[in-house]
């Protein structure tokens, strides 16, 4: 049953009718009935369906940063939708019979604050990770205490780990340790600034394979 709000001329929740009321994104909305349908699917319809499926599956475990740093906080796309955009149309191939994600167009982040400057990535102790770069605060909009994120993916097991704070950006170094079941594999590495309040963030740069000792 459909209910009306601010009477007959108002919005309405529910369903009346062919049609179903809701509230949208602050909006109220209307829209019709779903059509029932016994249709089979076709390839290309298929298909699109594995590589969301596939670039959903790998995005999920990143949501944390992802609904944060990439891109704006539009109402009309939220953070999460930026990215699936973008990893469907830039980082998925289609490698039969399935979709493969290029991790070298992979982002964590997207935004407009300063970058890394001549980052580089090397195993550390045991299950960690060391990065260095130079230290380019104060241009820009870049301050000492921009942070460093990390996000590590180990494909085998589609194993997702991720750090808000490995550094400083003052500090010219980081440091990230992975679980130790991740102990001699080979992972994925991005990384990228965001300010200490998180408001601002740089675009990711993705690191390449690191093997863990």
């Amino acid at each position: 049953m459909g209910t009306y709000n601010k009477g007959i001329l108002g919005a309405f929740s529910g369903k009346v009718g062919p049609v179903v009321g809701a509230t949208w994104r602050g909006k109220d909305v209307l829209r019709s009935l779903p059509k029932k349908g016994n249709r089979t699917a076709s390839e290309t319809q298929l298909l699109q369906r594995l590589k969301f499926k596939t670039v959903s599956g790998f995005l999920t475990p990143l949501t944390p940063l992802i609904s944060r740093f990439f891109g704006s906080g539009s109402l009309e796309k939220t953070r999460t939708n930026q990215a699936m955009s973008y990893h469907m149309t830039e980082a998925v191939t289609y490698v039969a019979p399935d979709f493969e994600i290029n991790f070298e167009k992979v982002l964590i982040s997207k935004g407009d604050l300063l970058g890394l400057q001549s980052p580089t990535v090397a195993p550390g102790a045991g299950t960690s990770i060391d990065f260095t770069w130079i230290d380019n605060s104060n241009q820009g909009q870049a301050k000492e205490t921009d942070q460093l994120i990390v996000a590590a993916y180990e494909p085998s097991g589609k194993t997702t780990v991720y750090s808000l704070d490995s550094g400083k950006r003052v500090d010219g170094q980081g440091n990230f340790i992975l679980p130790a079941y991740l102990s001699g594999l080979k992972v994925e590495v991005w990384i990228a600034f965001v300010s200490e309040d998180y408001k601002r963030y740089a675009t990711s740069v993705y690191m390449g394979k690191v093997i863990l000792t």
